[in-house]
C-alpha cells in the first residue's frame, strides 16, 4: 500500500502498534481520505510482509477507535469522520463563494440536453456488436476507414468540398486538429501565420505554443481583408470564412476568389475552420473555400456544435502532399478517438441520423435567433448574418465590459468582444457576443428574460 510504504522499515518488533501508528499519520495528514477503501487483511499483510492476524488486530483496533470502519462484506474503509488537521495546522478555510451564474449565454456552445441520446445509443450497440476483432486493438492515427469514408461523402454532399476518405485524417477535436496542423507547418518552415483579428483565444495560443508567430488581419462587413496578406507575407492563414467568429459576416466571393489566388501565388496554405457551417438559416449554408481548391487548403471540421464537444470528435481533410505528415505527427501514441465513437459516427451518419439531428437543431435555433432579436431589438443593435448559434450586441453609451458586468448582476454569462480580440487589434468594434443555443429549452425562457433585463434603458446599477 504505497501511502505506508514509507513506515514499513520502522514497525519494529511491535508491529502491530507501529502499524496503527502509520495509518494515523497518513489519515491525519490526509494521504488516507474519508472514505477510501483499505486492502483486504490478507493483501495488505502480503504487501508488508507482516503476518495476517497482526494485520487483522491492527484493523480491528483502529475501527475501534473510530479511525477506520468496516462491514462484514463489505470491506473496511477510512471513517469519514476520522479526517482532522495534522497538529500545529489550522485547516483550510473553506473557498469564497462566488456568485452563481444561472444562465450560460457563451458563444459557440450547443444545446447539450438535445443530443439524440436514444439513437446514439442504437448507433453504438449496432456497432459494437458487429465490429470486427481488430477494431479493440490500438486506433490507426488515420482514423477508422468507415468513418473516412462516410465523412468525405458526407461532407462534399453537404459543404461542397472535394476529398476522397485518403485525405480525411480523424483528430479529438477541432483543437488537436489545428495543433497538428500548426506542428507540421513548423516543420515545414512556416514562421508566421495570420489570423483574423477577432477569432477564439485558444486557437492563437495553439499557435503560438507550436512556435508561430501569429498576425491579425482586418475584419469588417465582408469578412477578412485578405488583401493585407500580401503585406503581412504569413506562410499560412487562419480563416472562419463561412461565419467569422465572433463577427459572424461571411467571406465575400471576392475575397474568397482573392485569398484562393494568393495561396496558389505564393504557394502558402489556407486554413478553413468550419465550426458552425451548417448552420445557416435564411438561405443555403455557403460552401466551404476547400471546394475551390483542395491543394492550398486544410478544411478543419467538428461534431463540437452539431453533436457535442464531449465527444472530442473532429477532422482534417488536407492536400494529398501533407497527409503523410500530419498522420505522422499525429503518431500511434497519441490519443485519438476511440473506436466506438468513430463506428458510432460512421452509422449515424449512414442511417441518417446525422441528417435528422441536424434539421431539427437547425429549426430549433432559428426559432432562439428570431426570438431574441426580437425581444432585444429595441434595446440594442444586433449583427452578424442569420447563422451559427451566437449574435453579436452594441449598445450605445455601454461598452462591452459594462454590458458583462450588467448581465452577471442578471445571473447571466455573455462574453464581450475584447475577449476575441487580438492583442495587436486597431479594431473600435466594442460590444458583446451572446450565444442562443447553450440554455435546455426550459431554461430558455428565463435566460432570455435576464438578457432583456441586462439592456434595459433602466441604468438604475449599471457598472
Amino acid at each position: 500500500m504505497n501511502t505506508l510504504d514509507l513506515h514499513v522499515g520502522r514497525l519494529g518488533r511491535n508491529a502491530r502498534a507501529g502499524l496503527m501508528d502509520a495509518f494515523r499519520e497518513a489519515i491525519r495528514t490526509g494521504r488516507l481520505a474519508p472514505g477510501t477503501r483499505l486492502p483486504s487483511s490478507r493483501v495488505l499483510a502480503n504487501d508488508l510482509g507482516l503476518g495476517r492476524n497482526t494485520v487483522v488486530r491492527a484493523y480491528s483496533e483502529l475501527i475501534n477507535e473510530g479511525w477506520l470502519m468496516g462491514q462484514h462484506g463489505s470491506g473496511t474503509e477510512v471513517a469519514r469522520r476520522a479526517a482532522e488537521p495534522a497538529p500545529g495546522r489550522e485547516p483550510p478555510r473553506p473557498p469564497r463563494a462566488r456568485p452563481q451564474l444561472v444562465h450560460d449565454l457563451r458563444p459557440g456552445r450547443p444545446d447539450l440536453s438535445s443530443f439524440p441520446r436514444e439513437e446514439w445509443i442504437r448507433a453504438v450497440k449496432r456497432t459494437v456488436s458487429t465490429a470486427p476483432f481488430e477494431a479493440f486493438g490500438y486506433t490507426n492515427p488515420h482514423g477508422r476507414s468507415e468513418l473516412r469514408e462516410v465523412i468525405a461523402r458526407y461532407l462534399a454532399r453537404a459543404r461542397g468540398l472535394r476529398a476522397r476518405a485518403g485525405n480525411v485524417v480523424v483528430c479529438g477535436g477541432a483543437a488537436e486538429g489545428l495543433r497538428l496542423v500548426a506542428a507540421v507547418l513548423l516543420k515545414a518552415g512556416v514562421t508566421t501565420v495570420a489570423v483574423e483579428e477577432f477569432g477564439l483565444q485558444t486557437q492563437r495560443e495553439a499557435l503560438l505554443k507550436a512556435g508561430l508567430d501569429v498576425v491579425p488581419i482586418p475584419v469588417d462587413a465582408d469578412g477578412a481583408d485578405v488583401s493585407t496578406l500580401d503585406e503581412v507575407a504569413p506562410g499560412a492563414v487562419l480563416l472562419t470564412p463561412s461565419h467569422q467568429f465572433p463577427l459572424g459576416v461571411a467571406l465575400h466571393s471576392d475575397r474568397r476568389a482573392a485569398v484562393v489566388d494568393w495561396a496558389r501565388r505564393r504557394g502558402t496554405l489556407i486554413i478553413e475552420d468550419d465550426y458552425d457551417g451548417e448552420f445557416r438559416y435564411d438561405r443555403s449554408p455557403v460552401g466551404a473555400l476547400q471546394g475551390l481548391d483542395h491543394d492550398h487548403v486544410i478544411y478543419l471540421g467538428t461534431a463540437s456544435k452539431s453533436l457535442a464537444p464531449g465527444l472530442r470528435l473532429g477532422w482534417l481533410v488536407v492536400p494529398d502532399h501533407l497527409v503523410g505528415a500530419i498522420v505522422a505527427e499525429k503518431g500511434w501514441a497519441e490519443e485519438t478517438v476511440g473506436f466506438v465513437n468513430q463506428l458510432a459516427m460512421t452509422d449515424f451518419v449512414e442511417s441518417g441520423a446525422y441528417d435528422r439531428h441536424i434539421r431539427t437543431m437547425r429549426a430549433q435555433y432559428r426559432r432562439r435567433r428570431e426570438q431574441l432579436v426580437g425581444m432585444i431589438a429595441q434595446h440594442a443593435r444586433v449583427t452578424g448574418m442569420s447563422a451559427g448559434l451566437h449574435v453579436v450586441v452594441d449598445q450605445p453609451g455601454r461598452t462591452g465590459a459594462e454590458l458583462v458586468r450588467r448581465a452577471a448582476r442578471e445571473q447571466l454569462t455573455v462574453e464581450p468582444l475584447d475577449f476575441f480580440r487580438h492583442p495587436a487589434s486597431t479594431s473600435d468594434r466594442d460590444g458583446m457576443a451572446i450565444g442562443f443555443a447553450a440554455p435546455s429549452a426550459s431554461a430558455w425562457s428565463g435566460a432570455l428574460d435576464a438578457l432583456v433585463r441586462t439592456l434595459s434603458n433602466d441604468r438604475r446599477g449599471a457598472g
